[in-house]
């Protein structure tokens, strides 16, 4: 789930908007020179030149080289957490979740070789793709937190729990939801991506969430 290109709908304002542009060109710009040269011949001065801006321009939103191929879109995380802390209460953990990345991979039909390459330029690196497991790890876990966080509000809500959220609602479940919805899109990208002329990508993607949400029975013969 790292490659959540920005939105340039996104509220912020203009100016707000114009940043989200220009990460997502560097970041853009950035894997499509690493498929066709490989990431170690690719420079910051060939990134920054093909999204149109400076150096100094490209250090404005990425640390190093390494970081445009790995960090595509550092907000994407904080989307996340924020659209589960804030849905309707009556909706489940699962269901939270499943709005909360439909929102997130609205886009996934348009970008979808562009997620390929991606894929591509991490498999082809050790090194990017070490980086690219530990930032999608770190996502993991602080889409955890954020699901504990909503579970210990609806306990106090509730009476339930304590204040303080202990049990296996704030360690086990949260841990585990986090990684299945992760594995969810990872199975929805790669069937979708197979069957791109039976059905919308979002489709793909709701019925492996409403699989999970019946407790994935058996297909019938």
């Amino acid at each position: 789930m790292q490659l959540m290109l920005e939105k340039s709908a996104a509220g912020g304002g203009l100016r707000e908007q114009k940043k989200r542009a220009t990460r997502a060109a560097l970041a853009e710009a950035a894997v499509h020179l690493a498929a066709e040269h490989g990431a170690e011949k690719v420079t910051v001065e060939a990134i920054s030149a093909a999204a149109g801006v400076s150096v100094r321009t490209f250090f404005n939103y990425f640390d190093s080289r390494d970081d445009a191929f790995v960090v595509i879109d550092e907000d994407a995380g904080a989307r996340m957490r924020r659209a589960v802390l804030d849905a309707p209460a009556e909706l489940s953990p699962l269901e939270v979740l499943r709005e909360a990345m439909a929102a997130e991979l609205a886009e996934v039909e348009q970008q979808h070789e562009l997620w390929r390459l991606h894929a591509e330029v991490l498999h082809a690196s050790p090194h990017l793709l070490a980086r690219g497991l530990g930032a999608h790890m770190a996502a993991e876990a602080d889409l955890a937190a954020a699901i504990a966080e909503r579970l210990r509000g609806a306990d106090r809500a509730g009476g339930a729990g304590g204040a303080d959220g202990a049990g296996p609602r704030a360690g086990l479940y949260p841990r585990l939801l986090a990684a299945v919805a992760g594995a969810a899109v990872r199975t929805s990208v790669d069937h979708w991506s197979a069957h791109q002329e039976e059905a919308d990508f979002l489709d793909v993607f709701r019925e492996v969430f409403t699989l999970l949400a019946a407790g994935l029975p058996a297909p019938s013969a």
